[in-house]
């Protein structure tokens, strides 16, 4: 028996979720590009993680995921184990007038939505979210202007000794696309925090924003959401487009024509294909433009042929 399968095993004793060897990550992520997971865990519920998490090697490399929609997983494959979160943390309950509490695997939309028949407003820009509340709180993201950390009233982590802390906003720094917290911490669940309103007005607004988002990202193809964080005073796709860059391909891998800062997959991309033009546009839009574009994704993983 490998010591893959025999880690597997004696987990399997102690847990209730789901442990899987070599799981293709492709599967797993917004891209729909990437090798496997060497170990692919879908916890049972909050309970169940933790008891994971206890029971694993100290030394244990983790990668956490949700949808997958910021994540380019290399061609290689991930060294260590994935934890998937989505649809897994699930709790969605509204416990306080003006607050609900979010488990961290609870889709972004879904929130939108929930608040929205709570008669709760504020938070209908995470409709335009393609990810869950965990990866949401981990980048501060954003979209129509709106932010998750502004709606943040606390926060619960874990450690990889599955211990559980509350946390406050102040415990973080918080920027644009950035969040820095205490070291080998991860979310799995928040407390939001909103203003009663207008129900049919809340549902009227995320119905514009998805209206919006679809005339104008590519929804329709594979992709990881905006590729690059806009520079201050600037947007990235207005960048890439003025370098012409709109259509470029390499392999499968193609800046959008409808929206320049999505790379899509336009059905065979490797994740070098997609790597390699992510750092084409970046040298182009340096050269051309004087700007150096951030990556908002996650790159993680191994090339290809890599030991």
């Amino acid at each position: 028996m490998s010591a893959l399968a025999e880690l597997r095993d004696s987990l399997a004793l102690k847990i209730r979720g789901e442990l899987r060897l070599n799981e293709p990550m492709a599967e797993h992520n917004s891209w729909r590009a990437g090798g496997p997971a060497e170990r692919f865990f879908l916890p049972a519920d909050l309970e169940d993680l933790l008891v994971f998490l206890k029971a694993l090697p100290a030394d244990e490399p983790l990668l956490w995921l949700g949808l997958g929609s910021n994540l380019l997983v290399r061609d290689g494959g991930v060294r260590g184990t994935v934890i998937c979160t989505r649809n897994r943390l699930k709790l969605l309950t509204l416990h306080e007038p003006g607050g609900i509490e979010v488990q961290a695997g609870v889709p972004c939309a879904h929130v939108a939505r929930f608040c929205a028949e709570q008669g709760l407003v504020g938070a209908e820009f995470l409709a335009g979210i393609p990810g869950t509340m965990g990866g949401a709180l981990a980048m501060n993201a954003g979209a129509f202007g709106g932010e998750t950390w502004s709606l943040v009233r606390r926060v619960t982590t874990v450690d990889r000794h599955g211990r559980l802390r509350q946390r406050e906003p102040g415990d973080f720094a918080v920027g644009y696309r950035c969040v820095r917290g205490p070291e080998q911490e991860w979310f799995v669940g928040c407390d939001l925090v909103l203003q009663k309103g207008d129900v049919s007005a809340s549902r009227s607004k995320i119905k514009g924003l998805l209206a919006r988002r679809n005339e104008t990202q590519p929804t329709s193809q594979p992709s990881c959401g905006s590729v690059f964080r806009n520079p201050e005073g600037d947007f990235s796709a207005r960048l890439i487009e003025a370098c012409g860059l709109k259509g470029f391909a390499i392999g499968g891998a193609q800046v959008s024509e409808k929206h320049a800062n999505f790379i899509v997959n336009t059905g065979k991309a490797s994740a070098a294909d997609i790597e390699g033009l992510v750092l084409h546009v970046r040298n182009v839009v340096l050269r051309l433009q004087g700007v150096e574009l951030m990556p908002e994704v996650k790159i993680v993983g191994c090339r290809a042929g890599a030991a």
